[in-house]
C-alpha cells in the first residue's frame, strides 16, 4: 500500500487541506526553531500527520521550506490587496504596505518570524531552488511598491521619482532593517523600523507623514478628522 493512500492523501477534498495544513505548521516550527533544528517529523507532529506524509508532499526540507514561503506570501499579499484596495489614497496604501512588513500586529495570518526570513535568504545563498523563489519573491515585492508609487503619482500624490529605482531602494531598506529586528538590535525595534522606512517614504515622495497619524496626506492636506 503506498504512503499516501494509507493516509488518504488522494480523498476528495482532503488533499489541498492537507498541504496548506503542512505549510502553516511548516512556517510555526522553522519560526520558532529555526531552519537548521527543524526536522520533517516535528512538522508532521505539528500538522498532525505522519512524517513520510510531509514526505510524499515536499520531498525535502528544501522544498518544504520554499513552498511554506510561497503559502505565506500568497496569503500575505492577498490579505494586502484587500486591505489597501479599502483606503483611500496611495500614501496610505503604501502606509499599510509598510506596516504589514514591519509591525507584527498589523502582519496577516499565519504569522511568520523575522528569524524565518533569516533562514530563507540564508539557504537561498546556496540552494539554486529557494534562490529562485527568492528572487520571484523580491520581484514581486518591487512590482507592489512600484506600482503603489506611480498611482500616487497619477492622483498627484506624489513628486516624480523613478518608480523602479525607488522601488529597489525601499525593498533593500525593509530588507536591512528587517536584519536589525531579527537580531534583536536595542535601537531598532519593529515601531522605529516603520517610523523610519515612512519617514524616508515621505521625503522621497513628497508628502506630509507623522508618528500616530491615522493616514498619511498628501502635502498641503488637512489630515482627516478622526
Amino acid at each position: 500500500m503506498t504512503t499516501h493512500a494509507a493516509d488518504g492523501a488522494d480523498a476528495p477534498g482532503t488533499a489541498d487541506q492537507r498541504r496548506e495544513q503542512m505549510l502553516h505548521a511548516a512556517l510555526e516550527v522553522i519560526s520558532a526553531r529555526g531552519y537548521a533544528d527543524t526536522r520533517i517529523a516535528d512538522v508532521a507532529e505539528r500538522a498532525g500527520v505522519s512524517p513520510a506524509l510531509v514526505i510524499y508532499y515536499f520531498k525535502t526540507k528544501d522544498q518544504l521550506l520554499t513552498e511554506a514561503i510561497r503559502y505565506y506570501e500568497d496569503t500575505w499579499y492577498a490579505v494586502g490587496k484587500s486591505r489597501m484596495a479599502g483606503l483611500p489614497s496611495a500614501a496610505a496604501r503604501l502606509e499599510e504596505f509598510v506596516a504589514m512588513s514591519c509591525l507584527s500586529e498589523a502582519e496577516p495570518e499565519p504569522a511568520s518570524s523575522w528569524q524565518l526570513w533569516l533562514d530563507f535568504w540564508a539557504q537561498a545563498a546556496r540552494n539554486a531552488e529557494v534562490a529562485g523563489v527568492r528572487q520571484k519573491s523580491d520581484e514581486r515585492w518591487r512590482d507592489v511598491i512600484g506600482a503603489l508609487v506611480l498611482q500616487g503619482q497619477e492622483a498627484g500624490e506624489f513628486q516624480p521619482v523613478d518608480a523602479a529605482s525607488f522601488a529597489i531602494c525601499l525593498s533593500a531598506l525593509l530588507d536591512g532593517l528587517t536584519i536589525q529586528i531579527a537580531l534583536e538590535d536595542p535601537v531598532v525595534d519593529s515601531l522605529r523600523a516603520f517610523e523610519l522606512s515612512m519617514r524616508f517614504i515621505a521625503d522621497q515622495l513628497g508628502f506630509d507623514w507623522a508618528p500616530g497619524r491615522a493616514r498619511s496626506t498628501p502635502k498641503g492636506m488637512a489630515p482627516e478628522e478622526g
